[in-house]
């Protein structure tokens, strides 16, 4: 579906106050529901190839299904985190020169907790944290809420500079954000958060997590390892990038410093 200018823009001036943005209808329900049933695939063969769905220093109970390497696993996934208002979004918090680090999936089953409060840009760079190297964007494949589990978040924590700036309680500080499927929700990767617990008898809650860099920055994962060759043939050329699958690696910054050098010495 399409998103408007004047969305785009109001999303980027609540991204800039609070840190989290909710855009809904990036996909119809329909599509949702598609998704949803490529994430159920996905999941069996992440299973399938002994991949783990619960990770103890993650998650406080077997109860939270996590599947990684979205990516290598479901064509849907390679168009997915390509998807333009997704980038609209990405480009206008980090520029172009950003990576795609992870994407992964939480579902929250009935009785799953919270795991521990955290900021994803603090997972991947020391702090001060004074510029948004990160940004993740959120697909809802289900209607999201705070009783199934809905991503709980500390508006304005993303100019918290370090660890010294949270304050003694921020777990009381926190709010699910409420988000039909097919919404995505924007966080600058300095916002801290946790998965919510889901409280409901029986309703899942199923959420992508497609997570994005500074190039500077090393991915989360190793695509080149993680990627069978069958499925980087696959990959378009921008896919292929921005994975990080080409000969060139970090040197963006170090071409930008070299040509302002240039034009210095041009200008003396």
């Amino acid at each position: 579906m399409t998103v408007t200018d004047i969305e785009l823009t109001a999303c980027r001036a609540m991204l800039a106050k609070d840190g989290v943005c909710v855009v809904p209808s990036v996909l119809s329900r329909a599509q949702a529901a598609d998704m949803r049933r490529s994430l159920t695939e996905a999941a069996e063969l992440y299973r399938q190839n002994g991949g783990e769905t619960f990770l103890p220093y993650l998650d406080p109970n077997d109860r939270n299904i996590r599947v990684f390497n979205l990516i290598g696993l479901h064509a849907d996934f390679r168009d997915l985190i390509l998807h333009p208002t997704a980038l609209a979004l990405v480009t206008g918090l980090l520029g172009d020169g950003y990576m795609i680090s992870n994407f992964t999936a939480n579902i929250a089953r009935p009785g799953s907790a919270s795991m521990a409060l955290h900021a994803d840009q603090a997972l991947v760079a020391p702090s001060p944290w004074l510029e948004p190297w990160a940004i993740n964007i959120i697909w809802c494949l289900d209607d999201a809420d705070e009783a199934n589990g809905a991503t709980r978040y500390i508006a304005g924590s993303h100019l918290w500079k370090n660890l010294d700036d949270l304050p003694d309680d921020p777990m009381s500080l926190t709010q699910a954000f409420e988000a039909p499927a097919g919404s995505i929700v924007v966080m600058d990767g300095r916002t801290w958060h946790t998965s919510g617990a889901n409280v409901t008898k029986d309703k899942e809650r199923a959420l992508l997590f497609g997570y994005y860099t500074q190039d500077f920055i090393r991915p989360q994962v190793n695509w080149n390892v993680l990627l069978k060759p069958e499925v980087i043939d696959t990959l378009s050329p921008l896919l292929f990038d921005k994975l990080g699958l080409g000969p060139s690696a970090n040197n963006r910054q170090g071409g930008a410093l070299l040509k302002a050098m240039k034009e210095r010495e041009l200008r003396r």
